[in-house]
């Protein structure tokens, strides 16, 4: 398998469907809605969504074809093909939908290639508000504007990023238990609540303002981000030697069997390792 190769496909892959965001990211759009998990962010959809997946697929499955590879695409029904062939394409033609629609950063594109047994190989990401690209591949590291990327750890408090804003998240004394923790550890003085992005940038976010995390907790109900959220991240991640795991520190399951919702063992990320 050609990573390096198929790495810049789907740069150019996510490059493209950035230009097509950044058409539309000043102008109203019709939302519609779809079947989604239990919160309103993951009920949404546009047209650019459509039209971003759409472009994204086009520089995709010619290499479907040339390397026996599955696909996995938000507004794309679940073929199941994740589970026979050795890797996956994961997509998420535009993270955060609801900032899109509310004309706040936060929105972007992310393009993984997934073994099966749910080990990121390639992370793309890129971000039309700033124009920054990051991506990571297997083995050869991780990019930032086609530059090798080091994070840094350079605060003095713990930086929380997150979809809603704490006093808002159903838990969040837990949350703010698991914060304070973490501050007394790290020796800082206290935390910063960065609360609004997509799951994909909310990680970028992490790498960005360190340290910091993000979470969520296992839950029930449907939703907690899905597989495409995570995936690309996961990788970038990984080549930088930091947590992307479950909650509870686990392998994160990015092949589940059942569907593609992360509530079942909720997520941790972040950029400390202590």
């Amino acid at each position: 398998m050609d990573l390096v190769y198929l790495s810049n496909i789907a740069i150019k892959a996510a490059l493209s469907a950035g230009k097509v965001i950044q058409e539309y990211m000043n102008n109203d759009v019709l939302v519609e809605n779809k079947k989604g998990g239990s919160s309103y962010a993951s009920q949404v959809v546009t047209a650019v969504d459509l039209a971003c997946e759409k472009v994204i697929l086009s520089h995709l499955i010619p290499t479907c074809k040339q390397f026996d590879l599955a696909l996995l695409s938000e507004e794309t029904e679940d073929d199941g093909s994740r589970f026979e062939k050795d890797f996956f394409w994961c997509v998420d033609p535009m993270d955060g939908t609801l900032a899109f629609i509310n004309k706040q950063p936060g929105f972007s594109v992310a393009i993984a290639l997934v073994s099966k047994n749910g080990t990121p190989q390639i992370g793309v990401v890129f971000d039309p508000s700033t124009n920054i690209l990051y991506y990571a591949i297997k083995g050869y590291g991780v990019f930032k504007n086609g530059k090798p990327w080091q994070v840094k750890c350079t605060n003095n408090y713990l930086t929380y990023v997150t979809d809603k804003k704490l006093k808002d998240t159903l838990g969040y004394a837990a949350i703010e238990k698991l914060l304070y923790e973490r501050i007394e550890d790290l020796n800082l003085n206290g935390f910063k609540e960065i609360a609004g992005a997509g799951s994909v940038l909310n990680a970028i976010q992490v790498l960005e303002n360190g340290p910091a995390c993000m979470l969520k907790f296992p839950k029930k109900e449907n939703g907690g981000g899905s597989i495409w959220d995570f995936a690309a991240t996961a990788c970038i991640f990984n080549e930088l030697g930091l947590p992307a795991t479950n909650f509870e520190g686990a392998h994160l399951d990015l092949n589940r069997k059942d569907g593609t919702f992360m509530n079942h063992e909720g997520i941790f990320f972040t950029n400390f390792t202590k």
